[in-house]
Order: structure tokens, then C-alpha cells, then sequence
């Protein structure tokens, strides 16, 4: 029984890590999607769930079960795609596992270990949502949330967090920094930029009052550090701000590592809005200028990617959320998001289209009659072309 239960299950596995993946039918004339998640918790591999010796487990039950694969980092290294994903555990403990795949969108298998962080502070509890910025020292950093219990409250919900950071050059071996130090009560979403400004290393924060409300905090912030051995950030300016009614009304933070182009750096970052439903993320995109990355160029209007169909359902629903981004060789751009806390998509684009979108896509006018306005000049424009070219038939 135990031989039989263990090949049904190897026998999923494996089909589920050699499925070939397809496009969807999905048109939007920016990126296209494929069908099947790139990771889940059914590509965990059996041996870190189940005891594997029939007198100790006789059943064959799990043992340390997974419930999700979701936010992660990315990155290409010597020909490879590696995703850098959050699994958490049925405990609820998130840890960091590197999967690796020939292909950008099918076949990742993991690694036969989890990342083994460094046990520096005994008061984190939980570890999640690495970004992966190789950068022009040489090191690969990858920079995470540090939660730790809020030990001023007695409520068991209410928790710090804040940026840890760690450094590899062969996401095998990980060398834990001190977390980043700034004035904000908490930091979430910081994200390190790739290169040096006015040769100081260059982050993207979001300065936050409290663990899940943002407070006083106004967006998504910058800041610079001299060391990142001792990364401290005297001082932080916010570079995109939430605004009213929009998609990043209740909070916004960074996502991917921003993407260098000709005409500036694309951010793929996400917005929340609050619902009756709940708390809806979305991703989105703006561009920092190239030569001051604090300043921002443009800003498309509305989201980029949002929870559809049955990515709208999971553990926390009606969400979307990304941290991770490869650029290939050939200017294809790959965009791993994650939706509703529960698996990993894929979405591909290329430079040319995603410089397009954000560099042509008309701004948020932010109030409905302009909306309108702006809607009708690009219909009116329209029905002069159709017009004129007789595309009615």
C-alpha cells in the first residue's frame, strides 16, 4: 500500500513539473498570458512533505505540509531561469525555496533545499516576498520582509516589519546582512535598485506606521545608503504617492526590480484599493527618470495586470502581486505574478511593448468628467479612422 500510494503521487508530480505550458487566448495587445501556473504547491517535491520510510509512517501522510507557492523574486543566471518563490507552510511560516527551469514558463523544479537564512535575530518569526537585484557590485541581494511580533500589544495579530537582506553570487550559498535601518516605524516592499547612485547603494521603500495600514506613510519611497553591509537610510522622500479613488487609494508598494530602458526605468509595482468585498491588488506600472531614478516620467493610467476568472480565488482572494521580473537575451520580458496568495503565472511582454504602454498610455486625469473627456477624444478620433478607412466593410 505504501509503494502504490508513493507512485501515485510521484507520478502527479511529475506530470505537473513536465506539463508544457501554452498561451492563453487573452488579447490585450501588451502581454499575453499563459494557461497553467508556473509554480504551486503541487510542485513541491514529495520528500519535503511526506516521511518516506514505511515504519515511521505507514499511512504515507504528510508529515510538514504546503499550502501555497506564491510571491516570488527572479532572475536568469548562466542560461537558467530561477524563480526565488515564498512557500508557506501549513504552519503558516513562509520560507524561500529557488526553483530552476531551462524554460521561462514551464518545467521549474526546485531545488532539493530550502533557502537556510542565517539566524541573526531571534525575534523574527516569519520571513516572505524576496526581490532579486543583481547588482553592478557583484553580489545577487535579495531583500525581504522580516516580521516579528509587536511585543507593545497583546494582540497576536499586530507585527513589525521589516527589510531583511541577504547576498549570494550563486543562490546556493547566502550571506544575511543587517536589516535595513530607517526612520519609519515599519518597511515593506523595499526593493534595491541594480546600480549604484552617486555611488551609494539605492533603495525603494514603503515607510509604514503600522503592519497592515500604511498610516502617515504616502507611497512608495527612495532612499540612499553608503554601506550595505550597514545599510541605513538617513532620509526618504516619497516618489509615488497614493491618490484618492485610484487603484493605489489605501496603499501602494514596489514590486519587480526595476527594468532599465532607453527612454527611462519601468516599475511594475502594485496598488490596493479597499472594497466591500475586501482589499483588491492590483499591479501597475510608472517610470523613474534614467539618470535620477526618484523622479517619476510617466505613470500609465489604471492597472496593468488584475485578478481574473479563477485567479481570483484562493487563500486571500481578488489578488494580484509581483516581485519578480526577468529580461532575456532578446528583450522578452517575463513577469511572475502571484494571485490570490495561493500560486505563481507567468505573463510575457517584450521591452519595445512594455516602454510603449508606459510611455504612450495617457495618465489618470482623477476626476470622472476628464475621464470622460479623454475617453471621447480617443472615440472621436476613432470614428474619423473608421471613417475614413471604411473598416465597417
Amino acid at each position: 500500500m505504501f509503494n502504490e500510494l508513493y507512485e501515485k503521487q510521484l507520478k502527479k508530480y511529475i506530470k505537473i513539473t513536465k506539463r508544457k505550458n501554452e498561451k492563453t487566448d487573452f488579447y490585450n495587445g501588451i502581454y499575453d498570458k499563459y494557461k497553467y501556473p508556473v509554480l504551486t504547491r503541487e510542485h513541491i517535491p514529495l520528500f519535503w512533505k511526506y516521511d518516506l520510510d514505511k515504519e515511521s509512517n505507514p499511512f504515507f501522510m504528510e508529515r510538514l505540509g504546503v499550502n501555497c507557492v506564491f510571491n516570488a523574486g527572479a532572475i536568469k543566471l548562466n542560461g537558467k531561469y530561477y524563480i526565488i518563490a515564498r512557500v508557506e507552510g501549513n504552519d503558516r511560516k513562509s520560507f524561500f525555496a529557488v526553483a530552476v527551469s531551462d524554460s521561462p514558463v514551464d518545467g521549474f523544479e526546485f531545488m532539493d533545499y530550502p533557502v537556510q537564512l542565517q539566524d541573526i535575530d531571534k525575534e523574527e518569526v516569519n520571513v516572505y516576498d524576496m526581490r532579486i537585484t543583481q547588482h553592478e557590485d557583484g553580489y545577487i541581494y535579495g531583500v525581504f520582509c522580516s516580521e516579528s511580533k509587536d511585543k507593545s500589544t497583546d494582540d497576536l495579530s499586530s507585527a513589525i516589519a521589516q527589510a531583511g537582506i541577504v547576498r549570494t553570487k550563486d543562490l546556493i550559498n547566502w550571506e544575511r546582512l543587517p536589516n535595513l535601518k530607517t526612520s519609519s516605524n515599519q518597511q515593506r516592499n523595499v526593493v534595491l535598485h541594480p546600480e549604484f547612485v552617486d555611488g551609494k547603494y539605492a533603495f525603494y521603500t514603503r515607510p509604514q506606521d503600522g503592519f497592515i495600514k500604511t498610516g502617515s506613510g504616502g507611497g512608495i519611497g527612495y532612499g540612499l545608503c553608503e554601506d550595505i553591509k550597514n545599510a541605513v537610510i538617513e532620509k526618504e522622500i516619497i516618489v509615488n504617492s497614493r491618490k484618492y479613488h485610484t487603484i493605489t487609494e489605501s496603499k501602494n508598494g514596489a514590486g519587480a526590480v526595476p527594468i532599465k530602458t532607453s527612454k527611462g526605468w519601468i516599475h511594475i509595482a502594485h496598488g490596493v484599493r479597499n472594497t466591500a468585498a475586501g482589499l483588491r491588488y492590483v499591479i501597475y506600472v510608472f517610470a523613474t527618470d534614467i539618470n535620477d531614478p526618484s523622479k517619476v516620467i510617466a505613470e500609465p493610467s489604471g492597472y496593468f495586470i488584475a485578478p481574473k476568472e479563477e485567479e481570483r480565488i484562493g487563500d486571500v482572494s481578488n489578488v494580484v502581486f509581483t516581485n519578480g521580473v526577468i529580461v532575456d537575451d532578446n528583450n522578452d520580458v517575463y513577469i511572475y505574478y502571484a494571485s490570490s496568495d495561493t500560486r505563481l503565472h507567468v505573463a510575457k511582454t517584450t521591452i519595445e511593448k512594455l516602454v510603449d504602454y508606459t510611455f504612450n498610455t495617457p495618465s489618470d486625469p482623477l476626476r470622472s468628467v476628464l475621464c470622460v473627456k479623454q475617453r471621447s477624444e480617443l472615440i472621436s478620433k476613432n470614428l474619423e479612422i473608421i471613417r475614413r478607412m471604411n473598416y465597417y466593410g
